[in-house]
């Protein structure tokens, strides 16, 4: 099977809206879509830092 093309996806996106759906909700939707592409993209090349270190960084820790 063939991977699908950008626009074939934003196709699908916008078909599973229901028909009373504003541009702000397309665009709300194109925008998490490539939020969620662009982190597993950084997981999938090791550019992720690990929960215990953010944790740390933000003072949430007992450390």
């Amino acid at each position: 099977m063939q991977p699908q093309t950008l626009k074939q996806q934003a196709h699908q996106l916008i078909d599973h809206l229901p028909d009373d759906a504003t541009w702000r909700d397309v665009a709300y939707l194109a925008a998490v879509r490539a939020d969620i592409e662009a982190g597993l993209a950084d997981s999938r090349a090791s550019r992720v830092t690990p929960v215990e270190d953010v944790l740390k960084e933000l003072g949430l820790t007992d450390e």
